[in-house]
């Protein structure tokens, strides 16, 4: 008996934190046909597929131009979670030139997206995965389009797209499935399912970190404001007068770049503040490496056994003090760290998940 294999299409703004990737390899793994369709590279130098670089999509007069004419809620991404009195937050336009600019820059985008429907069979796929919640154009038509059809389609919820955006009323409506992988978007859209960050922790070599004369702590912002970069960075200034550590600070290079700073670290810290952990923190945990980390609201009831150390801006500095005087007990938490990431982040189980939870009809011959 064998299961006839899917296809399966994900359509994300760019592969972030390398999470839609992730989900496309795991669907490979387990024999189906999956692709990725990103509008822009991310600028991290993460593997892609297929990318449109669909013009005004994240350029630099995309960046002059949005914090002036986009709504205020999209302004800036923080380390709290936002207190919006709607539930969920719905996506608001910043005015008649907002409206404008996205229709043009969407006229520009037709060309691009029906060559590119032509070159995949755009239409022939099973499941539609689209990376947070957007279509390739506002109005949704694509989505619409594939609801027309009969088509499965999921909605799935990375980083701060829900937080500083929220959703497009016409995508959600028509998806089989809307999940997340941020506990604490439930806050924001209860009607969400949670599913864990996939990760193949098989691209990782694990290891013990051993005790040198220096401690090497690493901290790894994409965004400084979103990870409370500066509490943490002054924290480590003052703990640097009193023990022997480098400050191994991973910032602005390639994603391969970074991971070989994050793996020469004995400790890592994530961030400060209500989001909890993210990829950051699993590849830490991977390698290995005691990872420090504020948790998301309800990670406890999730995952009642973990094993990061829980800091907070009160007591970071107490807690890496304990881990730096105490190499026996990181040693420890470094192998509960891995086995952790394995049992609860295991890419082909997410994948699963999802399809299950969208309603895939996956074929079975006898």
């Amino acid at each position: 008996m064998r299961k006839t294999p899917l296809k399966i299409l994900h359509i994300a703004p760019q592969n972030i934190a390398n999470v839609p990737m992730t989900l496309v390899k795991a669907e490979r793994r387990l024999g189906h046909y999956s692709r990725l369709v990103t509008f822009f590279a991310d600028p991290r130098g993460y593997e892609e597929d297929v990318v449109l670089n669909l013009p005004f999509a994240n350029n630099k007069w995309v960046v002059h131009f949005k914090p002036i004419f986009s709504h205020s809620s999209r302004q800036s991404v923080k380390n709290i979670i936002p207190q919006n009195p709607e539930k969920p937050p719905l996506w608001k336009s910043g005015g008649i030139i907002e409206k404008i600019l996205i229709s043009g820059r969407e006229k520009l985008w037709q060309s691009r997206v029906k060559k590119l429907m032509q070159k995949i069979d755009f239409f022939s796929f099973d499941l539609y995965c689209f990376e947070t919640g957007m279509d390739f154009f506002s109005d949704a038509r694509t989505i619409i389009e594939l609801k027309k059809r009969g088509k499965k389609i999921a909605v799935l919820y990375t980083g701060s797209d829900l937080r500083t955006r929220g959703i497009y009323p016409q995508v959600e409506n028509a998806a089989n499935f809307r999940g997340t992988f941020e506990l604490d978007h439930l806050m924001l859209h209860p009607q969400l399912v949670h599913l864990p960050l996939p990760f193949d922790t098989g691209k990782f070599d694990f290891r013990v970190p051993l005790a040198g004369d220096k401690t090497r702590i690493g901290h790894a912002p994409t965004n400084r404001e979103a990870k409370g970069s500066e509490q943490i960075l002054a924290i480590l200034d003052q703990l640097q007068k009193e023990k022997n550590i480098t400050i191994v600070l991973i910032e602005n290079m390639s994603h391969f770049d970074a991971l070989a700073q994050k793996q020469s670290c004995d400790i890592f810290i994530d961030q400060i503040g209500d989001l909890g952990y993210g990829i950051n923190s699993l590849e830490a945990l991977a390698f290995g490496i005691p990872t420090c980390t504020c948790l998301a609201p309800g990670f406890h009831s999730h995952f009642p056994e973990h094993p990061f150390i829980e800091i907070n801006a009160a007591n970071l500095k107490e807690k890496l003090v304990q881990l730096i005087d105490n190499p026996n007990r990181r040693n420890q938490i470094s192998e509960a760290g891995r086995k952790w990431v394995e049992k609860y982040h295991d890419s082909l189980v997410v994948v699963q998940k999802i399809h299950q939870l969208s309603g895939v009809a996956v074929a079975v011959e006898t």
